[in-house]
């Protein structure tokens, strides 16, 4: 059985971490992911992952609080990846963060359970806000799609 994460406002009053994977298949856009969450306190990043199939191993050995995904990697894609991580902790929050902005392509995440969905191209301004509202349990999509 899967861990639940705690509710996030649980996290702060306990002054808990949280617990992030990063999967991108550019190292450059992971690193500067991980350098702005890192940024912060009270976030961690506790693994990266390169492709879609690391992120899964990732999230089932570290049972991490949130997990984000961008889109287009190797081996396996962030949505089919976010898919397979929901059959095994289906109340993970998922964050997707990728270059593609199409509404398709944003009601697809949807329709897995993604919570989130940030452009790289929005990245430093939103990425944050977008890691606390889904932490939430709430949802951050595009709104201007």
């Amino acid at each position: 059985m899967y861990w639940a994460p705690c509710s996030w406002d649980l996290m702060q009053v306990l002054g808990g971490i949280v617990r992030i994977v990063v999967a991108d298949d550019q190292e450059v856009v992971r690193k500067r992911v991980v350098a702005t969450l890192m940024s912060r306190g009270d976030l961690q990043v506790c693994a990266e992952a390169s492709n879609g199939q690391e992120a899964i191993e990732k999230a089932k050995e570290l049972k991490p609080d949130l997990v984000i995904l961008d889109i287009t990697m190797p081996v396996l894609n962030g949505l089919d990846a976010a898919r397979q991580i929901r059959t095994f902790a289906p109340d993970l929050p998922i964050l997707i963060l990728s270059v593609h902005k199409s509404r398709q392509v944003v009601e697809e995440a949807k329709k897995i359970g993604v919570r989130g969905y940030v452009t790289k191209g929005e990245a430093i301004q939103k990425l944050l806000l977008a890691v606390d509202t889904v932490l939430q349990n709430e949802t951050f999509f595009p709104t201007d799609l």
